[in-house]
């Protein structure tokens, strides 16, 4: 397939959504930058236009349906059809479950995961007319491997899997050329951890190993112009995908023990930080966060996998060079007696 020409982008302003942006522009695509934040959208549309692609700011939040419906009407009447819808965008609360309010798990499902139903909705709506197209779930080990402190986050990841499952099964019965894909992420270095409303006594952060978002980034690009059901981005991410399938009660113990201290970090944590759950921080945070000095800025897991293809007929090129470099098996005086 060819390379898509139009990109929309939820959660475009910072981290994750913003290093995909910026990529996409790279390689030669037109993009739709959704998000609230109107400083980081416009800086996004200044990365977009000096790789000389066009860059449409979409300050909406991705919770209003009818919003979400509106952008992406938008989107093709500035850019062109779209090609390839990207769900990235979310929030969180960091909390034990029993100190969360109604109000703040409300908002985490509907932004989390209703913000990807819309999305999806507003996609396929579009793509299914053209019979082409592809959309982009970004979801985390997370959506497979729960943990403490996250409940909200966690619920609305796995609920992601379920809907995407059974939107596949759709496309599938009416054989539909439209492809949804998924790409599960492990702990990223982005600006989240800065601004995500918090009651952790200690400043939070991401479980390590921890990955800089441009790794994140090229799977996404790589997922969406390849034909993945799934991709798993990380080592971390397949062993805690693959470990709950076979021992999730000893996990659920040892993230007890664990889950609580890895999250957190660097002393004290002021708690009346401002926090992004219900409005925009203002400024441009950009796409990386706090943790330059201890993210990776490549994953051999994720390289390897992303590569397969190529590593499999370097394998037998490999193979047949050997065997040709052997030469013709010897015929000893002993074979030559049994064959007389």
């Amino acid at each position: 397939m060819g390379f898509p020409k139009v990109v929309v982008v939820t959660g475009a302003s910072a981290g994750v959504g913003r290093s995909t942006a910026r990529l996409f522009a790279k390689k030669g695509a037109d993009v739709a930058l959704i998000a609230r934040g109107i400083d980081g959208l416009e800086a996004a549309k200044r990365e977009i236009e000096a790789f000389g692609r066009r860059a449409l700011v979409l300050p909406i939040d991705i919770s209003d349906a009818e919003a979400v419906e509106n952008a992406a009407t938008s989107t093709e009447q500035e850019l062109g059809p779209i090609d390839v819808w990207v769900n990235v965008a979310m929030v969180s609360v960091f909390s034990p479950f029993t100190k969360m309010t109604a109000a703040e798990f409300k908002r985490v499902t509907d932004v989390t995961y209703l913000g990807y139903v819309y999305g999806t909705m507003s996609a396929l709506r579009r793509m299914q007319s053209r019979n082409r197209g592809t959309i982009v779930q970004v979801g985390s080990a997370l959506a497979y491997r729960s943990i403490p402190l996250q409940s909200a986050y966690c619920g609305a990841k796995h609920a992601i899997v379920g809907f995407t499952d059974s939107i596949r099964c759709e496309l599938e019965h009416i054989k539909s050329r439209v492809r949804i894909t998924a790409v599960h992420l492990p702990a990223l270095n982005t600006p989240q951890f800065s601004w995500v409303k918090s009651r952790l006594p200690r400043k939070p952060q991401p479980v390590p190993p921890i990955f800089q978002p441009e790794v994140a980034a090229k799977a996404i690009v790589h997922a969406a112009t390849h034909p993945r059901r799934e991709l798993w981005v990380g080592a971390s991410t397949v062993a805690a995908i693959q470990v709950q399938k076979f021992i999730p009660g000893l996990l659920d113990e040892y993230l007890g023990k664990t889950g609580y201290d890895s999250q957190q970090y660097d002393g004290p944590a002021d708690p009346n930080r401002p926090n992004n759950l219900w409005k925009p921080l203002p400024g441009d945070s950009g796409a990386h966060g706090e943790f330059d000095h201890r993210a990776h800025n490549r994953s051999w897991q994720s390289t390897l996998n992303l590569n397969r293809r190529w590593i499999g007929w370097g394998v037998v090129v490999a193979g047949v060079a050997a065997a040709l470099l052997a030469g013709p098996p010897a015929v000893t005086d002993e074979a030559v007696t049994k064959a007389a």
